[in-house]
Parts: C-alpha cells; sequence; structure tokens
C-alpha cells in the first residue's frame, strides 16, 4: 500500500499523532479510536495492522500487553516526497514575515516621530 493511502484515512492518520506522544498501549489506542470514531477493537487492530505493514508504526510486547510506536523511516520517505513541493509554501511565508518586519519597523519609527499628547489642552490648540 502507497505511504499515501495509509495516511489518507483519518483514523491511521489520528492513530499515528497519538502515538507520536510516545509509545502506547494497544488497548488504550483502542479506547480513544472507540470514543473519537466509534469503531471496534477488531476495526482498530486492522488500522494498526496497515500502519505495521506499511512501515509507520513498529510493535513490541511487554507481558500481554502489545505497545505500539512511530516508525520514523517511513514519515522520513513522505517527508522527501513532500520535499519536492515545500517551495511553494515557503518562499511566500518568507516575503510574508519579511513584511511583517517592515511593518513593525515603519510602525516603530512612526511612534517615534508622532507629537505626543499630554493633555486635553493639547486638543484644543490643535483645532
Amino acid at each position: 500500500m502507497h505511504a499515501f493511502d495509509v495516511l489518507g484515512d483519518p483514523v491511521r492518520r489520528r492513530i499515528l499523532e497519538l502515538l507520536a506522544d510516545g509509545e502506547t498501549a494497544a488497548g488504550d489506542l483502542v479506547e480513544v479510536i472507540r470514543a473519537e470514531h466509534g469503531i471496534s477493537q477488531p476495526a482498530v487492530s486492522q488500522h494498526l495492522r496497515v500502519l505495521r505493514e506499511a512501515g509507520f508504526a513498529v510493535v513490541r510486547a511487554d507481558g500481554r500487553r502489545r505497545l505500539y510506536a512511530v516508525q520514523p523511516d517511513a514519515l522520513r520517505e513522505v517527508d522527501a516526497w513532500v520535499d519536492r513541493f515545500r517551495r511553494f509554501w515557503e518562499q511566500p511565508l518568507d516575503a510574508l514575515a519579511t513584511e511583517l518586519v517592515r511593518g513593525r519597523r515603519e510602525a516603530a519609527a512612526g511612534a517615534a516621530v508622532a507629537p505626543v499628547r499630554t493633555s486635553e489642552s493639547d486638543d484644543r490648540r490643535d483645532t
């Protein structure tokens, strides 16, 4: 299964989000996913199997529990693919950052030059 087919499913994306916080027991994953998506334990297990087989997650036994964690290699492959397109949003964001700095600088310079009113009498003199 292609990486984006795996990540295209909202349940699998949510499982990866949970795993991003650290190693998580299968039972805890089932509890959260069942509450959020209303699917059964066997359905969650199927999603976990897809994530394992696609290389996005690893599992280890801890007694009777199964602990899942993110496998970063598959995510690196996705990042490498997305990297080809990064220029489409990074350059506009860099330009936006430049404009924000310029605007702050101009606002600060304008505030330094603008006359400061100290009382109502100043307002009356200006009219």
